[in-house]
């Protein structure tokens, strides 16, 4: 659970000790990002948000979206981990003419991660990253 964490009130502002209290945050889910190299990143997501939106504003290594999303350059190009795919779904119209372009190779699981939405039922994919974006 995400919490919030607040100075005392008879504490000045600043001050080491704090106390907690739950946030009103509950939409939150996680995703793993897994680099090349092994190296795992897990990042909480909106629902609704991209992951490659997510990856960005975690500075996750391996993802750039240098388009911002608009499916426009495969710098966000990721492999949608095996026993999460068929719950991520088949490519988007458009996606495989951009990954025809992408700088890594292209493999079963390929997909845009701008072209990818959190929901509910992929709370806790697994997204492996290429070598490369450029």
């Amino acid at each position: 659970m995400a919490r919030l964490r607040l100075p005392r009130p008879d504490q000045p502002a600043g001050a080491a000790e704090l106390i907690s209290i739950p946030s009103e945050r509950t939409d939150e889910m996680k995703v793993t990002f897994i680099a090349a190299d092994g190296t795992a990143t897990v990042v909480e997501v909106d629902e609704g948000q991209s992951l490659m939106q997510a990856a960005v504003s975690h500075d996750v290594d391996g993802i750039i979206g240098e388009c911002g999303g608009s499916m426009m350059c495969a710098t966000c190009h990721c492999y949608v981990d095996e026993a999460w795919a068929e719950r991520v779904g088949a490519q988007q119209d458009g996606e495989s003419d951009l990954l025809d372009c992408a700088v890594s190779e292209v493999r079963p699981g390929s997909r845009l991660s701008c072209q990818i939405r959190m929901t509910a039922e992929l709370d806790g994919v697994v997204i492996h990253l290429p070598e490369a974006q450029l």
